[in-house]
C-alpha cells in the first residue's frame, strides 16, 4: 500500500468548489514569490501569479506523517482527515442550499470541520506549536488531535450568519488558512497578530470568517457584540469557556443578506490580510481587492456585522424539561446559573491613586499590587476577589457556629446536620459553576508565588504549609471545602449532612488555619478549579490514571501519611457510640473481657473531647445511615499543580514524598532543559533546614521582618533567572551572589525564630531547578483548552520540604 505523504490542508474538494464555469483550474498568487539570481547575476523573482488544478496547490509534502524510526506513517491523512473530509463535504453542501432539515442533520458536523480547518494549516500548526516549549513532528500531531472542536462552542452560542455573493459579479476567494479570525481592533500589523496568531475567538469583537464557496460566506459574530458593536472590542466575551455543554437552535442562521461586489471584495480584502503565503480564486481579479478597498482596517466592521434587527433568533433564556423532572436552565452566554449581583463590582469611577484599596480584592494598596502590572495582568476588578470570598464566607460561618462566643468544644457539641448543610450551601452560594477562575487568580507578574499541593488535613497544614510563606512567597492552598453542586445528590453534603460530620470538622479546621493569612494576603485559598471546568476535570483525570498505570509508588512509605490515617482510624472509633465502640474492641481483643472495656469506657469521652476533630454528635442509629465520608486530600494532583503553577508563574511547593517523585518524572520524560541549574543555590538549601513556623500569628508577626524579606526576595531573583535562562547564558558570579544571599537570610532567619522562641518544625529543603524548567505537554494542552492567554511554558522551579532524616549531617546555623 503506497503512503501518502503530499498532504492537502486544504482538501482538493473544497478547492474544487471555487471553480467558475467549466473551469477545473484556479488562479493561485503566491504573497511572497521566491526570489532568484540571473546567471548575469541581475536578481528577480518568481512570477507570483499562475494557473494550476488543485493537485499542486495548498499542500505540502509530510506535513501530517509521523515517524517512527525509518517508518512512515500516514493514519492521520488517510484515517483522522479521510472522515472529517468526508463528513465535511456532505455539511457545507447542506449549508449552502436551503433544507433545514439538512440544517439541523449537518450542524454539529459542519463546526466540527470549520474547527478542525482552523488548526490543520501550516500557520494553523505552526499557531500551535507556540503553545509548547518545544514539539516534535510526532507531538505535534498528538497534540493537534488533542485539542480537536476547542472552538465549537463559543462559535455556536453566537450569531450565526450566511451572506450570498450569488447577485455579486465577485465571488469569494479561498486562502491557505481558510477560517480568518477579525477584530476591528487587531490590524494584521498589531503585536498580538504576528505570525502565526490570530485574533482570539473570544475577544468581544472578533468575527469568523469561513467562505463555504465562491457564492456562501459563514460570518459568526458574538452575541455582545452584534447587540452593541461599540462594546470594548478586546474583552472577553461573556462566560468565554471552551468545551463546555450547550443548548442553540440548530436551523437559527441569518440569511438574508445579498452582499454587493464591493462588500465582497472587503471580505476577501480581510482573507487576504490573514493568509500565510497563497490565496486563489476563479477569476484573477478577485485576488487584488486592495486596488479597489478605500476603508481602513476598523471600518471593514461594518460589511461583516449582522443585520440588528435579525439578532431577536439569538440569546434570550432557555428552559428545558425532562421527564425526569430536571428542569435545564441557561442564559444567552450559556451559564447554567442565574446571575449573583453579590459577586460583581462595580469599576472605580476615577483612576485609583496609590495608597487606594487595590481594585482586584486582594486588601494591598493600589501601589504596591496592581498599579506596577500590565492591565492584562490583573486579575478581575469587575468579581468579588478569591480573598474576598473567603472573608464572606468565614463571616457568615462565623455567625453560623458562633464562633465568637464559644470555643471548638462547644462548636463540635453544637454542631448540627442543618448547619452542616447551610456551611456547604453558603460555599456553594460564593462558587458558581459557571465562575471563571483564571479570571480571579494572580497572572505571571513577577511576583514570587508558590502553589502548594500536599495534604490538606489540618494536622498537616501546620507543620510546613502554614510557615511556608515566610520563605516561598505567595502562597497558593487549594480549599479544603468540597463543592456539593460537583458531587451526586445522594452524596451532597447539603442534601445529606449526616454523612459529612467528621470531614466538615476538618475541613472548617484547616479553613480557621489558613484564613488569617488569606486575610493578611500571605495565603490565597483558591477553589478547585475542576470545580468550574468539568472538561479540565475529566481530562486531567485521564491523564492522572493513564500516569499512574506506570506508577509503582505506594504511599505507605510517607510516615506523615502513616501517621495520619492511623489519627484517622481512631477518631472513627471514637465517633462510635459507646455501646458499638466496646462492640469493635471486643471483636479485636476478646480475651480483655466485658468488664475490663467497662472501666476505660469513662476515658472514651475524655479521648473525644481532648481529640479537636472527633465528632461529639450522637450518632444516628443504623437505620438512619451511619456512614461517614472521609475523603483523602492531597491536592492539587501532578497535573493541576503544573497548570496551576504555570497560570499563575509560581513554583510547585509540596511536602508529599509522592508528589515529589511525579515532578522528578515529568522532568525524565522531557528531553529539553535537562540542565540543571543554580547547582550552588540547590546546594545550599540543602545544607541546613529551614525553620517553620507552626502558628499563623508568629508568621504574620515575622513576615515583614528583614531576614524573612531577604530570604523572599533572593528565592524571587532565583525564580526570575532559572525562567529566563538559556543553555550557555549561565551567570556565576550572579549565582554565586544567590547562593550568599539565600545562606546568609536563612542564618538570619532561624536566629529570630530562636530569638523570639517560637515553636517551629524543621524541615529539610530541597528545590530542583533547570534550564528549560519543568514541563508537560499534557498540562500546556490543558491550559490551551481551558483558553488561558498568559501563562508561562513551563515551571521554573520546584521545591520540597521534608522532615529532616534523623542520621542526616546537616550542618546548623
Amino acid at each position: 500500500m503506497s503512503i501518502t505523504r503530499n498532504n492537502h490542508f486544504v482538501p482538493q474538494w473544497y478547492q474544487r468548489r471555487f471553480f467558475v464555469g467549466i473551469s477545473n483550474t484556479l488562479y493561485y498568487l503566491d504573497l511572497f514569490p521566491p526570489g532568484f539570481t540571473r546567471s548575469d547575476g541581475t536578481t528577480g523573482t518568481v512570477p507570483g501569479l499562475r494557473n494550476r488544478p488543485t493537485s499542486t496547490m495548498f499542500c505540502q509534502e509530510d506535513l501530517y506523517s509521523t515517524f517512527f524510526e525509518t517508518q512512515i506513517n500516514d493514519e492521520i491523512e488517510r484515517k483522522l482527515f479521510g472522515g472529517i473530509d468526508t463528513r465535511g463535504a456532505t455539511a457545507i453542501r447542506a449549508f449552502t442550499e436551503v433544507d433545514e432539515t439538512g440544517w439541523h442533520a449537518n450542524f454539529e458536523t459542519l463546526f466540527q470541520y470549520v474547527d478542525i480547518q482552523k488548526l490543520r494549516t501550516p500557520k494553523g500548526l505552526d499557531w500551535l506549536r507556540r503553545h509548547y516549549p518545544e514539539l516534535s513532528q510526532n507531538e505535534l500531531m498528538l497534540e493537534m488531535q488533542g485539542i480537536q472542536f476547542m472552538n465549537c462552542t463559543i462559535w455556536t452560542s453566537g450569531v450565526r450568519e450566511i451572506v450570498s455573493a450569488e447577485k455579486s459579479p465577485v465571488k469569494f476567494i479561498v486562502s491557505d488558512h481558510p477560517v480568518t479570525i477579525y477584530n476591528h481592533a487587531l490590524p494584521p500589523g498589531s503585536t498580538s497578530c504576528k505570525y502565526p496568531m490570530d485574533p482570539d475567538i473570544a475577544l468581544k469583537a472578533s468575527q469568523t470568517i469561513f467562505p463555504l464557496g465562491p457564492d456562501h460566506c459563514l460570518i459568526l459574530t458574538n452575541l455582545e457584540y452584534a447587540k452593541d458593536p461599540a462594546t470594548n472590542p478586546l474583552e472577553n466575551r461573556t462566560f468565554a469557556r471552551n468545551y463546555r455543554p450547550t443548548m442553540v437552535s440548530t436551523i437559527d442562521f441569518i440569511r438574508s443578506r445579498e452582499l454587493a461586489g464591493q462588500q465582497v471584495t472587503e471580505i476577501n480584502f480581510v482573507l487576504k490580510a490573514r493568509a500565510k503565503k497563497n490565496i486563489a480564486a476563479g477569476q484573477k481579479e478577485w485576488l487584488y481587492p486592495e486596488r479597489t478597498v478605500q476603508k481602513s482596517w476598523g471600518d471593514l466592521r461594518h460589511t461583516l456585522l449582522p443585520p440588528e434587527g435579525a439578532l431577536y433568533r439569538f440569546g434570550g433564556e432557555m428552559y428545558a424539561s425532562y421527564d425526569s423532572g430536571y428542569v435545564h436552565y441557561q442564559d444567552e452566554f450559556g451559564r447554567t446559573d442565574k446571575s449573583r449581583p453579590y459577586l460583581q463590582k462595580k469599576l472605580p469611577a476615577s483612576p485609583l491613586r496609590g495608597r487606594d484599596a487595590c481594585g482586584c480584592g486582594s486588601g494591598l494598596q493600589f501601589e504596591t499590587c496592581c498599579k506596577p502590572k500590565a492591565e492584562h495582568l490583573r486579575p478581575s476588578w469587575c468579581e468579588v476577589s478569591i480573598r474576598e470570598r473567603n472573608l464572606m464566607l468565614f463571616r457568615g460561618l462565623s455567625r453560623l457556629l458562633d464562633l465568637d462566643s464559644s470555643d471548638w468544644a462547644d462548636v463540635r457539641r453544637n454542631l448540627t446536620d442543618e448547619k452542616i448543610a447551610t456551611a456547604y450551601g453558603m460555599y456553594a452560594s460564593l462558587w458558581p459553576l459557571d465562575t471563571d477562575l483564571l479570571a480571579l487568580l494572580p497572572k505571571p507578574d513577577g511576583r514570587f508565588r508558590s502553589v502548594f499541593t500536599g495534604s490538606l488535613h489540618p494536622q498537616h497544614l501546620p507543620e510546613f504549609a502554614v510557615g511556608s510563606a515566610l520563605y516561598f512567597g505567595e502562597v497558593l492552598v487549594q480549599h479544603p471545602f468540597i463543592h456539593p453542586e460537583t458531587l451526586a445528590q445522594k452524596y451532597r453534603p447539603t442534601e445529606h449532612p449526616t454523612l459529612y460530620r467528621g470531614e466538615f470538622l476538618k475541613a472548617m479546621m484547616a479553613f480557621m488555619t489558613l484564613m488569617p493569612l488569606v486575610e493578611a494576603g500571605v495565603v490565597n485559598l483558591f477553589p478547585d478549579p475542576c470545580d468550574f471546568d468539568f472538561h479540565l476535570r475529566d481530562q486531567m483525570m485521564r491523564m492522572a490514571r493513564a500516569r499512574a498505570s506506570a506508577s509503582d509508588y505506594d504511599l505507605a512509605d510517607d510516615t506523615r501519611m502513616e501517621e495520619m490515617f492511623r489519627e484517622e482510624h481512631k477518631r472513627v472509633m471514637l465517633s462510635l457510640s459507646d455501646e458499638r465502640l466496646k462492640k469493635q474492641i471486643e471483636r479485636a481483643a476478646p480475651e480483655e473481657g466485658a468488664a475490663a472495656l467497662d472501666e476505660i469506657a469513662p476515658y472514651f469521652d475524655l479521648m473525644r473531647e481532648d481529640d479537636p476533630l472527633v465528632i461529639l454528635q450522637k450518632e444516628p442509629s443504623p437505620s438512619e445511615g451511619s456512614g461517614q465520608f472521609h475523603p483523602y486530600k492531597m491536592a492539587p494532583n501532578f497535573e493541576l499543580a503544573m497548570y496551576l503553577a504555570q497560570a499563575t508563574g509560581s513554583q510547585i511547593l509540596t511536602d508529599s514524598k509522592h508528589r515529589w517523585r511525579e515532578i522528578g518524572d515529568a522532568m525524565n520524560r522531557r528531553f529539553i532543559g535537562t540542565a540543571p541549574a543554580l547547582p550552588g543555590l540547590v546546594s545550599e538549601l540543602q545544607a541546613s533546614p529551614l525553620a517553620f513556623p507552626a502558628w499563623w500569628g508568629n508568621v504574620q508577626s515575622l513576615h515583614h521582618q528583614q531576614p524573612f524579606v531577604g530570604f523572599r526576595d533572593a528565592m524571587r531573583s532565583a525564580f526570575n533567572y532559572t525562567k529566563n535562562l538559556k543553555s550557555g547564558s549561565e551567570r556565576p558570579n550572579f549565582e554565586n551572589q544567590l547562593a550568599a544571599r539565600v545562606a546568609h537570610h536563612r542564618n538570619l532567619a532561624i536566629a529570630a525564630i530562636d530569638k523570639n522562641e517560637v515553636a517551629h518544625s524543621l524541615g529539610a529543603v530541597r528545590s530542583v531547578m533547570r534550564v528549560g524548567g519543568i514541563q508537560d505537554n499534557t498540562v500546556n494542552r490543558l491550559l490551551l483548552m481551558s483558553g488561558s492567554k498568559h501563562h508561562l511554558p513551563n515551571v521554573p522551579m520546584a521545591t520540597f520540604i521534608d522532615r529532616p532524616r534523623p542520621n542526616a549531617q546537616m550542618a546548623m546555623p
